[in-house]
């Protein structure tokens, strides 16, 4: 009997270990499936932000004000053609002249590229890009880039890589009539006056070679716009800008950040007074470059021929294209 009175106690711990167990195997697949639903919850809402956010729809500190860059959506929408006859007979050369902005030009390529796709505009994009030790020259780049777009192009944009046109009203078709400037002072997020023709400007090539291009004079940052609009006007050519676009001046986003990116502003040496003059026999005619090398690549699913280009300098004409 006493043996038999020690084995309830035996069995009795048995069976509640064994519920112990198997209440603790419950316990922890509850854990585990409540941990699941959770990563499934924080996935769905951090998809779900990232569809807003590169949508326009969620504002981000930051981007709204034109000091970071916004990150392109996926490209699952992206257009896959680039030269599809069925758009017209026309092909635009983009040119982007660049140095060193390679955070911009990752979102500028892929976004330009579904763009000009949902425009169902034909079009090449050419990164023109200085490697020499010489200030930066935008006029001379984009010289270059004219020269070198190829003939299956039939007209240009000179193109700025932290412009991205947000209207898609905008007109980026072929400027037979004359020059179109997209990024007019009423829609510019910057510059308002009225003679202004940068940021965005198509020209058919005629009347590029009739302007004879852009001066080559201009090292470092600004003037060389102001200098080409009276070039525009010498050839006779009339300007032409957007109309009925009401979306003012957040027809565009501005992805450079000033604090970050310093643009070379100094005047050297005589360039103070050379800077507003009329620069009437420089241009396409006697750019001096050459070619280091050309690749074709491809960004977030997007073409661009990226041309890396080696400008030469006159120190007797410019001494101001080096800084001393």
């Amino acid at each position: 009997m006493m043996h038999s009175s020690r084995r309830k106690p035996v069995l009795y711990f048995k069976e509640e270990n064994r519920s112990r167990v198997f209440f603790g195997i419950l316990s922890r697949k509850c854990s585990i499936f409540k941990l699941f639903c959770v990563c499934v919850v924080i996935g769905f809402a951090s998809l779900l932000w990232l569809q807003l956010s590169c949508s326009g729809e969620v504002p981000r500190r930051g981007v709204e004000d034109g000091t970071l860059p916004r990150q392109p959506c996926p490209p699952e929408r992206q257009a896959s053609a680039t030269d599809d006859p069925s758009w017209g007979p026309h092909k635009l050369a983009l040119l982007i002249p660049f140095r060193e902005r390679f955070e911009e030009l990752m979102v500028f390529v892929p976004y330009m590229h579904s763009f000009l796709n949902k425009l169902k505009v034909r079009h090449k994009i050419f990164v023109i890009n200085q490697v020499d030790h010489y200030r930066f020259n935008r006029a001379s780049l984009i010289n270059a880039g004219f020269l070198e777009s190829g003939n299956d192009t039939d007209y240009i944009a000179m193109h700025d890589v932290d412009l991205l046109p947000l209207n898609e009203d905008l007109d980026y078709g072929f400027p037979d009539q004359g020059p179109f400037h997209i990024a007019s002072p009423e829609l510019h997020p910057l510059y308002h006056y009225k003679t202004y023709v940068g940021g965005i400007l198509l020209l058919t090539k005629q009347h590029y070679q009739m302007c004879n291009g852009m001066s080559n004079r201009f090292w470092g940052w600004g003037r060389e716009d102001d200098e080409f609009y009276r070039r525009l006007k010498a050839a006779g050519l009339q300007l032409f800008r957007p109309t009925g676009i009401t979306t003012g001046y957040k027809t565009f986003r501005h992805l450079h950040d000033p604090a970050w990116r310093k643009r070379d502003q100094k005047r050297v040496a005589s360039q103070k007074q050379e800077q507003f003059k009329v620069d009437s026999e420089g241009g396409l005619s006697k750019l001096r470059y050459s070619v280091d090398s050309k690749r074709e690549l491809t960004i977030s699913g997007a073409p661009c021929t990226l041309i890396n280009i080696l400008l030469d300098c006159d120190l007797n004409e410019t001494p101001w294209c080096l800084l001393s």
